[in-house]
């Protein structure tokens, strides 16, 4: 169990890290601010996986966090289209998006 709660944490914290770096803010609103903002928002929801509060079901934190990340791949082909599998980034983050969707549908928490 732990190695999985671990594995969940590496791939959320590369995901978020590769998104935060991308999308260092250049023009204000534009895509590196969505990608930006797209790491932060892993970053707090690692959060609350890790630490959920009282009030939150960790069931629900975990459905939130697999909606989240599918709709981040899903929005990156939806941008970018088959073009997005020329961008070996880009493929390698939603590579490690998918495995963390996996991971986090799998977990048994």
């Amino acid at each position: 169990m732990r190695q999985r709660r671990g594995f969940i944490v590496l791939l959320t914290l590369i995901t978020a890290i590769i998104h935060l770096f991308v999308g260092l803010p250049v023009f204000p609103l534009g895509l590196d601010t969505l990608l930006f903002l797209n790491g932060l928002g892993y970053l707090a929801l690692l959060f609350l996986w890790t630490r959920t509060p009282g009030f939150l079901s960790k069931g629900l934190v975990r459905g939130v966090f697999i909606a989240y990340t599918a709709v981040t791949v899903v929005g990156y082909f939806a941008m970018w289209g088959v073009e997005g599998l020329y961008d070996p980034l880009g493929v390698f983050t939603k590579v490690v998006e998918v495995a963390l969707i996996v991971a986090l549908w799998t977990a048994k928490e």
